[in-house]
């Protein structure tokens, strides 16, 4: 928000995570500056415009848009969404952050549930445009339509959500692929790492690109997807088949992939980094190049 030009109040009811979190915004926009992303300038303008309280008060005074970033929790959520209400303008919206919960129960105890509604960004949100937007039941059409606006303003890519659905659209196909991942893994077909490759020299290559319907376009050739469907029809029935089904984490999962992740990371390449740190700052010079490519720097 903040390097778009808007004045920001960053609330949290902890003096120290908000001043961690300053860290992290000028650490964050030390990278643009030295990736030549924004100006000197912009870096210092963008610090002025963000204040941080512990006082909700004086956070949503005259606020036109809250961006609720609690956990991921019903309860929760419902109780921020409380405290919101008691102190900000009726016509305000209430974006939520969730990643995935429906919007509906969030709403359930507001006072204006026509002006709650789900705006996911997608990490890290400094450089990835997708905000996922969802209505509840009673979220109006107006504030959707006032939502989409206000971010494709901050030069966001908005995209609407014709139903409720737990996990969006995002979050969905991740998991969905992950838990093909998890699979292989578990039936001893690939390692994790192995896992990693494939999808980042493979696939994953063509979905920075374009979605999986257009890659399904380009490769029916003359026939569209439409011809590479029917063409792969029969044998992809059959991978499927044979694909995951199961609705909840092997057990000792998690263990067993975060010893094949401490692999992994130990023999990467210097130049792709061995530690979280290293890794993200490699991430994020790619996710530049990738959205100057896209026309969205």
């Amino acid at each position: 928000f903040a390097m778009k030009g808007l004045e920001t109040n960053l609330f949290d009811i902890d003096e120290e995570k908000l001043d961690q979190a300053v860290q992290i915004i000028k650490r964050n926009l030390k990278f643009l500056y030295e990736e030549r992303i924004i100006t000197d300038r912009e870096f210092k303008l963008c610090i002025e415009r963000i204040t941080t309280t512990t006082d909700l008060e004086k956070a949503l005074k005259d606020v036109v848009l809250v961006q609720e970033n609690g956990p991921e929790n019903y309860e929760v959520k419902r109780k921020i969404v409380k405290d919101i209400e008691s102190f900000c303008s009726k016509d305000s919206i209430i974006a939520s952050s969730t990643s995935g919960l429906l919007i509906t129960e969030i709403a359930k105890d507001a006072n204006y549930p026509e002006r709650i509604l789900g705006a996911h960004p997608y990490n890290p949100v400094q450089l990835i445009p997708l905000v996922e937007i969802t209505k509840g039941e009673l979220t109006s059409d107006l504030n959707v339509v006032k939502a989409v606006d206000f971010y494709k303003a901050i030069d966001k890519e908005p995209i609407v959500l014709r139903k409720e659905a737990l996990g969006f659209i995002s979050n969905r196909l991740a998991m969905a692929l992950y838990r093909e991942a998890v699979e292989m893994v578990e039936r001893g077909i690939c390692t994790v790492e192995e896992v990693d490759k494939a999808c980042c020299f493979g696939p994953g290559l063509r979905y920075a690109l374009m979605g999986p319907n257009l890659i399904y376009q380009l490769g029916g050739g003359n026939y569209g997807i439409r011809g590479a469907l029917t063409h792969m029809g029969p044998s992809v029935e059959q991978w499927w088949a044979d694909m995951a089904d199961w609705k909840t984490w092997p057990d000792g999962y998690a263990e067993r992939v975060q010893q094949g992740v401490n692999e992994e990371m130990e023999y990467r390449s210097k130049f792709s980094g061995n530690t979280n740190e290293e890794i993200a700052m490699f991430r994020d010079k790619g996710l530049i190049m990738l959205l100057k490519y896209h026309g969205k720097i």
